[in-house]
């Protein structure tokens, strides 16, 4: 599933390819990606341009002239522009036909992902019961301390709760907890208010630069629209043979039923 800087890179990119153009139509080809009524969904965004852009978490948000076009990528959902004489592909499941003449192709092998028009609202910082953005001042020690006291749970398994914080993924939740030097079998409630602040620092500092390169392109979700992520150069644990402090090697086990990677050497447990 895309992460915060896979969809971050998504949304940008289209945002600079679509801002302000309008769409003339749309075609769904497979009715369960569309959350609702398929015939609401095409007469609320029919004629809207798209406008702003903004993500929540790990879903996409275009803010409309009248409505929000609500997205969730999912495990392989991918958007593509396309001259609208370039045949379909049999996983093009949804078309917009664009006022400049190009298509929007939402494209999802699997057809997991989802998407929705919603009632436009100024403020989404509540929203499917999403925790705060890693970027956020309420992603503090204090919001911390209270929600992991509570847990026992694995901080591995904590980190990919989205009510938890919004957007960490498999692959950042290994790199995260490894800059930290957290096992990440480790008991939520057993963290140190130190190892708090390393996890929101890291959160931070990992991500920044993960947006900065595009994200990772291990499972190619913005290659589509002609960017190449290059974060997967600065991974350290997730998809790693060997620790780069200690040369140890990198386990994978599974925790909470994720592949997870971790330095059995440098990552500590917390117990």
């Amino acid at each position: 599933m895309p992460e915060l800087p896979e969809v971050q890179t998504v949304l940008d990119t289209l945002a600079f390819q679509i801002r302000d153009v309008q769409i003339k139509d749309i075609q769904v080809r497979c009715e369960k990606i569309v959350e609702g009524d398929i015939g609401s969904f095409r007469s609320s965004l029919i004629g809207q341009h798209f406008r702003f852009f903004q993500r929540r978490g790990k879903y996409l948000l275009f803010l409309m002239d009248d409505v929000t076009l609500v997205c969730h990528l999912r495990m392989e959902g991918k958007f593509f522009l396309q001259d609208p004489d370039v045949p379909f592909d049999k996983h093009d499941h949804v078309i917009f036909d664009l006022s400049d003449g190009r298509q929007l192709r939402y494209n999802d092998v699997r057809k997991f992902g989802r998407m929705e028009a919603i009632e436009k609202k100024d403020d989404y910082s509540v929203f499917r019961d999403l925790g705060p953005e890693p970027f956020d001042r309420s992603f503090s020690l204090a919001y911390c301390r209270d929600y992991l006291k509570r847990r026992k749970k694995p901080i591995k398994e904590v980190l990919l709760d989205q009510s938890f914080v919004a957007g960490i993924g498999n692959i950042y939740a290994d790199e995260i907890l490894f800059a930290c030097k957290i096992d990440p079998r480790s008991s939520a409630f057993c963290l140190s208010d130190e190892d708090m602040k390393n996890i929101i620092a890291n959160s931070r500092k990992i991500l920044k630069k993960a947006i900065k390169a595009g994200g990772t392109t291990i499972r190619s979700y913005t290659s589509s629209l002609g960017v190449t992520g290059l974060f997967q150069m600065s991974l350290r644990a997730h998809d790693q043979k060997t620790c780069p402090v200690c040369k140890a090697e990198i386990r994978k086990i599974r925790v909470g039923g994720r592949g997870t990677y971790y330095c059995e050497n440098c990552q500590k447990l917390k117990q």
